[in-house]
């Protein structure tokens, strides 16, 4: 955010949505803090305070606006933030992971001990883990508060609280309302079979090229694509039932929908969706890069993963043969060693085996399933690798060419599918898979070593070029 605080003064007079998420601005005269998009009368520039997250303005004393609602706001997808340690500190944080990850644990995701983390955080945002974590929390606590009829003791456990007590006494402190005025305060959506929040994005979003992408690679039994929307199912810590998100344009949001079973792991929930569909990203600043790209569409998304070792099976699996074919074979995966999920719908009733569950199988095991034993070996040796911890795909915090060599290093995983597992396992926005047929198909027939020269122009946004040449590749 290298603008002057009077341009920043402009994004919020023109109520501009390139700058939703972005920074947000605290009223002094109020006491709250608004999105670029707030519909409220604009303050006074001499009122106005700038902050780069929502955790400072709250640390300053500034609370969220009841009308613009910051915990709504797309949030930031640096590109950068992949080499400087206190850059990917930032970019892990910014995906939510203290909505169902302790400040512990999150420091050994880093190896750091509690002091090192801590000096870490302040260095890299100015303030303490233990208050990012609390802004997270409370921020989606208020959201649940506002669109669902969830009572307020699991509002305080799918937050990630673990006392009421503590949930009331921290929101009233940092908001100076209860949880039951913030309910009284919105109309709240009618308590029923599926429990809806919805997540801001930065227009343009190509809902449908979203779709038409994972809709070809949804696995049997876990996912399904419709013409409207994505379903699957999930299941953590006991917690397991469906999801179904749906677009809401005039929002400019996606509406996420659970069942009350996955009420518990709704923050994690969240989080996965979010990165799944490239909520965070800056379209314009995106499409400049990619210009020269014929018939490029500015807000052309780089699907991520719900779940990252799901998709990196996946990748595997369909290393030199059709997409349907990889589909099926993940399908079969799912059914013979998946955990099965009473979810109420005869077609999603499954997940996808955890690392944990093929770590201990042998190649022989794989082998009726028609997967061939160069791939069984080299599922397997990625299942031990995340299994033992070794290989972290989930909020990774090592540098990106630490996670791709490690890649690189197990049987069967070479440059194709080390950059594709980038683009979409690691949500990586430079990784290009330049051996691939279709993009080199879709650019005349060039060489690789052509490609990878061409893709210069289209760097540091190289993934999202992958997705648009893959769409228009002749068959």
């Amino acid at each position: 955010m290298n603008l002057a605080p009077e341009h920043l003064y402009q994004a919020v007079v023109s109520r501009d949505h390139r700058f939703d998420g972005v920074f947000y601005v605290g009223v002094q005269s109020t006491g709250i803090y608004c999105r670029t998009i707030c519909p409220s009368r604009r303050p006074a520039y001499r009122h106005c305070r700038f902050f780069r997250h929502a955790v400072l303005a709250e640390v300053a004393g500034f609370r969220p606006c009841l009308r613009c609602r910051p915990e709504q706001a797309p949030g930031h997808a640096t590109v950068d933030a992949w080499h400087r340690h206190s850059d990917r500190l930032v970019r892990v944080l910014d995906q939510g992971v203290f909505r169902d990850h302790r400040v512990p644990a999150v420091a050994r995701l880093f190896g750091l001990s509690d002091r090192q983390f801590r000096r870490a955080t302040l260095q890299a945002y100015g303030v303490s883990p233990v208050e990012i974590a609390q802004t997270q929390r409370l921020l989606f606590a208020k959201q649940l508060l506002s669109d669902t009829a969830l009572p307020i003791g699991q509002v305080a456990l799918a937050s990630g609280f673990g006392s009421l007590r503590r949930f009331n006494a921290l929101f009233a402190g940092r908001y100076r309302l209860t949880p039951s005025e913030v309910r009284s305060s919105r109309r709240a959506s009618p308590a029923g079979q599926w429990i809806t929040c919805r997540l801001a994005y930065r227009p343009p979003f190509d809902w449908e090229g979203l779709l038409a992408f994972l809709r070809v690679r949804a696995i049997p039994r876990v996912e399904r694509v419709t013409s409207s929307t994505y379903e699957r199912t999930a299941a953590w810590n006991g917690a397991a039932g469906l999801i179904r998100v749906s677009h809401r344009p005039e929002a400019r949001a996606v509406a996420v929908s659970v069942t009350p079973s996955l009420v518990p792991v709704l923050g994690r929930v969240v989080t996965r969706v979010r990165r799944l569909l490239d909520l965070d990203a800056h379209p314009e600043r995106i499409s400049q890069h990619l210009a020269d790209l014929p018939d490029y569409l500015p807000g052309t998304r780089l699907p991520g993963a719900f779940d990252a070792f799901e998709v990196s099976v996946r990748a595997i699996l369909g290393q030199q043969v059709s997409v349907r074919a990889a589909t099926t074979l993940a399908g079969r995966l799912a059914n013979r060693f998946g955990t099965c999920v009473n979810t109420g719908d005869e077609e999603l009733n499954g997940t996808m085996p955890s690392a944990s569950v093929l770590a201990v199988l042998e190649p022989g095991e794989l082998a009726g399933l028609g997967i061939l034993p160069a791939r069984a070996a080299a599922i397997l040796a990625l299942a031990r690798e995340v299994a033992s911890g070794r290989l972290v795909l989930e909020f990774s915090s090592a540098p990106i060419d630490v996670t791709l060599a490690r890649l690189k290093m197990l049987p069967g995983v070479g440059e194709w599918t080390a950059q594709y597992l980038a683009m979409r396992a690691l949500h990586w926005p430079d990784a290009f898979p330049a051996l691939d047929l279709g993009i080199r198909r879709a650019l005349g027939n060039l060489s690789a070593a052509a490609v990878l020269q061409r893709a210069q122009f289209w760097r540091p946004w190289r993934a999202y070029a992958a997705i648009h040449l893959w769409r228009t590749s002749p068959p």
